[in-house]
C-alpha cells in the first residue's frame, strides 16, 4: 500500500510540475502577438530626447518613435544579465554608430523586483547608456508571464501606432552582429 502511495505521489508531482512548465512556456510574450498593456514612467531629459516621447506621468511602449523597441528583462541581481550587459551596451553602439538605425531601432531595459536606486545601480555599473525602468512590485513582470532573466523582446511599432512581437527569447545573444541581423530580418529594417 505504501509503495503505491509514493508512486501515485510521484505521478502526481511529475503531472504538475509538467503543467507548471507548459503553463510558463504559454504565458511568455509571443512572437506574433502584441505586448499587454503598461505603463512605464517617464524618464529624464536625456532618456525622453533618445525615446522621442514627451509628456509627464508615464508612457506605454508604442510611443516611443522607433520602427523597433529592444527589451531587455533583466535583474540586477542575475548574475547572467550582468554578464550579458557589455553586449547589449555593444549592440546599443553599434545602433548608435550606423545612421540607418540611429532612430529606427531603441533600447530600454525593465528590472523586475528592482527599485529605482536598485536599477541606477545596475546602469552605474555596468555602465548602460539606454534607459532602464524599475518594476520594484513586479507589475510589469506579472503581465509578460514571468518570465526568467535575460529575456528579450523586440517589439516592431508599425506607422499607425500599433505593435506586434516579432521576437521573445529566453537568455543571452551568442552574438551582437547576428543579433542585430535578426533584429533588422524580423523587424522588416
Amino acid at each position: 500500500m505504501r509503495k503505491i502511495s509514493i508512486c501515485g505521489l510521484a505521478v502526481f508531482a511529475t503531472v504538475l510540475l509538467c503543467a507548471c512548465v507548459i503553463s510558463m512556456a504559454e504565458a511568455q510574450p509571443p512572437v506574433g502577438g502584441v505586448l499587454p498593456d503598461f505603463k512605464l514612467s517617464m524618464p529624464g531629459f536625456a532618456d525622453k530626447g533618445y525615446l522621442g516621447i514627451s509628456g509627464f506621468g508615464s508612457f506605454r511602449i508604442p510611443e516611443i518613435k522607433a520602427k523597433l523597441v529592444i527589451i531587455e528583462i533583466f535583474s540586477m541581481y542575475c548574475p547572467f544579465c550582468q554578464r550579458e550587459a557589455p553586449n547589449v551596451n555593444q549592440l546599443y553602439e553599434k545602433i548608435q554608430q550606423d545612421p540607418g538605425l540611429r532612430d529606427a531601432i531603441k533600447i530600454i531595459g525593465i528590472g523586475v523586483g528592482n527599485s529605482p536606486y536598485e536599477v541606477d545601480v545596475f546602469k552605474k555599473r555596468y555602465n548602460v547608456p539606454f534607459p532602464l525602468f524599475a518594476d520594484g512590485d513586479y507589475s510589469i513582470h506579472k503581465k509578460i508571464g514571468e518570465v526568467r532573466t535575460p529575456y528579450f523582446i523586440g517589439v516592431k511599432i508599425n506607422p499607425d501606432g500599433s505593435h506586434q512581437i516579432v521576437y521573445s527569447k529566453l537568455g543571452g545573444f551568442e552574438g551582437v552582429d547576428q543579433f542585430l541581423v535578426t533584429m533588422r530580418r524580423l523587424s522588416g529594417l
